[in-house]
């Protein structure tokens, strides 16, 4: 009966000329090494394949196996890699291709020889494309094996190179975590994040009411925030990200007026961490805004519209991107807003779109119904601005009032100092 396993990974530490150390490489959850192991040990009619790595204190660790046999060891199982074959072959003390041991003499100063016993044995290092070696892919059998040839050996290099890509972007995959992890864990222990506001106006009047809250981060050339906060989420330090953009941007309330409104943006999850109720807490007196955004599909929308009433006395409640994504019906039925903020997409061009005007136009009337107001983003020109006015869109927000910008200078602007 075959058997196939995968290990859970564990942190690299490898020496010269082995791949750096990867904190968090993770195991191939499609199981494809798995696969690739079964396939070359059919085809070559070998008992056991397996791939491994080279790990911290000089240490091989088997980390995916395919075997027909009982194995005194699998994947997770450890041991110095001087004694495996798969080091002494990267070394160039043993050929790739064994097909007999007893040919070798080197071969029984390895307790493994024995142990498993290793008959026929064809290895081949595994070389990421930096020329570092990661680890080792073997096909082996339990008897010597005099009909394996070169060809074989060069099938088993075949499936090893199937082998390494898949690795390769399992790894490039963990470093990127990894590299955006700590970036993320400096940036919450520097606080080192730039707000900056963007003004949301009436549109019958074009009086500025209120500003959202936006975070620029150190590399904001290269990543937008939308990155950022992705990334966070990935890692699993979504909300404590959420919450240094959110204390950020309230730290900026006492440059409004007092009769403007801030708003600030927070992800479902973040909302059910219950984290915010403090958070919001000590502005009781100052007019906030909480915006609702959402990229995912929401699970359990009785817990969330719960802890959006126990938020509800210290902000009004928005609903981001309506229109797009997520933000759908669902949203806005149980989740009873104070704002719905129209998605971009929905605005943009609306003068020349009738679909877009009979669906505004549907949505005016909805917010007139549940009381709530109605604020149109990405609102770049005259006449889109006009026609939303005109279909009874409450406010407006986008580059036709003002860019986002320092918090300095939406101050005055919402003072109308020019």
């Amino acid at each position: 009966m075959m058997k196939t396993a995968s290990a859970l990974a564990k942190p690299l530490n490898t020496g010269p000329s082995i791949a750096p150390a990867i904190a968090n490489f993770q195991q191939v959850e499609d199981q494809s090494i798995d696969r690739i192991l079964d396939a070359v040990r059919k085809h070559l009619g070998t008992e056991i394949a397996f791939v491994s790595r080279y790990v911290e204190n000089d240490e091989r660790e088997l980390t995916h196996v395919s075997s027909d046999v009982d194995l005194p060891m699998g994947p997770g199982f450890r041991e110095p890699r001087e004694d495996s074959y798969c080091w002494h072959v990267a070394e160039g003390n043993l050929p790739e291709l064994i097909q007999d041991p007893a040919d070798h003499p080197f071969t029984e100063n390895l307790a493994i020889t024995k142990l498993l016993p290793v008959g026929c044995h064809l290895n081949v290092p595994l070389k990421r494309s930096d020329g570092s070696v990661f680890g080792s892919f073997c096909c082996l059998s339990q008897q010597p094996d005099r009909s394996m040839t070169n060809r074989d050996l060069d099938v088993l290099k075949a499936f090893a190179t199937l082998a390494t890509e898949q690795i390769e972007r399992t790894l490039d995959a963990s470093e990127r975590l990894l590299a955006s992890e700590n970036a993320i864990r400096e940036l919450l222990s520097t606080g080192q994040l730039q707000m900056f506001q963007q003004p949301i106006v009436d549109l019958a009047t074009g009086k500025p009411m209120g500003v959202e809250c936006l975070a620029r981060f150190p590399d904001a050339s290269e990543r937008g925030p939308d990155k950022w906060f992705d990334e966070a989420a990935e890692v699993g330090l979504g909300a404590e990200l959420e919450l240094l953009a959110i204390r950020a941007g309230l730290a900026t309330i006492n440059h409004l007026p007092r009769d403007a409104y801030l708003s600030i943006n927070a992800s479902p999850a973040t909302i059910l961490s219950g984290a915010l109720e403090e958070v919001l807490a000590s502005y009781a007196d100052r007019k906030l805004v909480l915006e609702v955004t959402e990229h995912h599909q929401v699970d359990d929308f009785d817990a969330l519209k719960a802890s959006l009433e126990r938020l509800s006395p210290y902000a009004r409640i928005a609903i981001d991107d309506v229109g797009a994504g997520y933000s759908g019906l669902r949203h806005l039925v149980d989740l009873r807003p104070d704002l719905l903020k129209l998605d971009m997409s929905l605005t943009r061009d609306i003068h020349k779109d009738l679909a877009r005007q009979a669906l505004t136009t549907a949505m005016v009337h909805f917010a007139v119904e549940m009381g709530a107001k109605l604020v149109a983003e990405g609102i770049e020109c005259d006449e889109e601005r006009d026609v939303l006015r005109d279909l009874g869109v409450d406010y407006g927000q986008g580059y036709l009032f003002a860019r986002p910008m320092p918090v300095v200078a939406a101050a005055q602007y919402m003072l109308g100092v020019e």
